[in-house]
């Protein structure tokens, strides 16, 4: 979720103490200022001390090919470093080109990222994650085709980065950027149809992006989903202080555990196949 700035270690070591004791897994924000640069690896190390039962480490797709001459790049020696570093079970790739092109120094240049994932894959257990505008089946498709063992969808209904960036473009004067992240503000696909278009490509799948409670856990669970990411109210919980922090993790497992007892669901595969009517903005992707 974070990492890589002062105080961020306070926040990680909040998370990974919560989800050890909740059971629950965590990923870290992406650890380029650590493995490429050396900056504030304690941010990220303090997770290697806590039992989270899956770690994910982060690293971003820009970063494995080259964006400029001389640029440094991520191979497999700084993907084992990232992964050492918080003891991590599977790698997450993560692609944010959206917020590249809206940033003033974004890295843009994505020529051989598919194949630079495929390469990264068949030597660790990569999972491809969005970050705000969903993954399409065939995007999907042309992953697995290369190794990546797992996808969390990161569409629509969450954070917008396009937005995020929208206003660090603004205050830093960069006209054309400021334009393009509000064009671009609700660019994607939404959550829920994307986890509908991966889920048949039988890999575990990971539904994020406007996630908020235990009950949107259920939903997407029950889309057909093997798990869900949340960030902000966790975040928010993880700044103010550990015991927050388990309440909040612990408050999420409770809304899912009433929403598979008013479902009749004893387990999460039975509630993978609750029946679920969609509305609302993501009904007519449905029909298109």
């Amino acid at each position: 979720m974070t990492g890589g700035f002062p105080g961020a270690g306070t926040i990680n070591e909040n998370l990974a103490r919560a989800a050890a004791d909740v059971g629950v897994a965590m990923g870290v924000g992406s650890e380029r200022a650590a493995v490429l640069k050396g900056q504030y690896p304690e941010s990220y190390s303090c997770v290697a001390r806590h039992a989270v039962p899956l770690k994910l480490a982060n690293l971003g797709a820009p970063q494995i090919v080259p964006q400029r001459p001389g640029d440094a790049v991520v191979g497999p020696d700084e993907v084992r470093r990232a992964m050492e570093l918080i003891g991590a079970d599977v790698l997450a790739i993560h692609l944010n080109f959206l917020q590249e092109m809206v940033q003033p120094e974004g890295d843009r240049r994505a020529r051989g990222c598919l194949d630079a994932i495929g390469t990264l894959a068949h030597r660790f257990p990569v999972l491809v994650k969005e970050t705000g505008a969903g993954i399409s089946r065939a995007v999907a498709e042309s992953l697995r085709d290369r190794g990546v063992k797992a996808f969390d969808v990161s569409g629509t209904g969450g954070t917008s980065f396009a937005a995020v960036e929208h206003y660090r473009a603004v205050e830093r004067g960069a006209v054309r950027e400021a334009r393009v992240g509000k064009t671009f503000w609700d660019w994607g696909i939404p959550s829920p149809i994307s986890v509908l278009e991966l889920v048949p490509l039988g890999l575990p799948v990971v539904a994020s992006g406007g996630v908020r409670s235990g009950l949107d856990v259920a939903r997407a669970i029950a889309l057909g989903a093997t798990a869900a990411g949340t960030a902000g109210g966790v975040l928010r919980a993880a700044s103010t202080g550990p015991e927050e922090t388990r309440a909040e993790l612990e408050t999420l497992v409770h809304e899912l555990k009433v929403a598979m007892f008013l479902t009749g669901s004893r387990t999460v595969a039975e509630l993978q196949k609750a029946p679920y009517v969609v509305t609302g903005e993501s009904r007519p992707w449905l029909h298109r």
